[in-house]
């Protein structure tokens, strides 16, 4: 694109309108209490998501995937990028109060830096519990001597698949149960 002549800045923000769009299907049309995004096209492009103050808006900071340190532990003037992350949430796009994170449960580390770094009233939303191998314990102890109880735990895998056969649904609810009873066990 051109710099100057017929090419606004308005034009620049070409992603503006797309997220816009975005935004009202899945919350208009699709009634969406809440949404997850990804950080990389920065605070302008995710407004029209981030200006929904009564919709939730939970935005990738370290994920749970075995990838996800390819991008996101690298570190910009000595701190990991989801940190950057999790703190541009955490302050300028919060604005509304309706952010929260993805931090995911494989790296409990890193979740207890980011639980630091943010308030404790932020929700996390936190994958990772089950298939993949998180640590229920260390989740639960992350945020509480961070003094939060702002977390979600989402399970799929581990749930939805509990039985291939004609059990699946009763699987799928003991499994779900299970799951509850650790988390509150923890």
């Amino acid at each position: 694109m051109r710099s100057g002549g017929r090419w606004s800045r308005r034009r620049r923000g070409w992603p503006l309108p797309t997220n816009a769009g975005y935004a009202a299907a899945a919350f208009d049309e699709l009634g969406a209490d809440a949404i997850t995004v990804h950080p990389y096209l920065g605070g302008e492009a995710l407004a029209p998501f981030l200006e929904r103050a009564g919709k939730l808006v939970f935005v990738l900071a370290r994920t749970s995937n075995p990838g996800a340190g390819e991008l996101q532990d690298l570190v910009s003037d000595g701190t990991p990028l989801y940190r950057h992350v999790a703190r541009a949430v955490a302050g300028e796009w919060n604005a509304n109060g309706n952010c929260g994170l993805v931090v995911g449960a494989t790296y409990p580390e890193e979740m207890a830096a980011i639980r630091a770094d943010v308030p404790p009233t932020m929700p996390f939303l936190i994958p990772g519990i089950g298939a993949q191998g998180g640590d229920l314990g260390a989740v639960v102890a992350a945020h509480r001597e961070a003094g939060s109880d702002a977390y979600l735990i989402a399970a799929s895998r581990s749930i939805v698949y509990a039985s291939a056969g004609e059990d699946f649904a009763a699987a799928a609810g003991r499994e779900a149960e299970a799951l509850d009873a650790a988390i509150r066990g923890a």
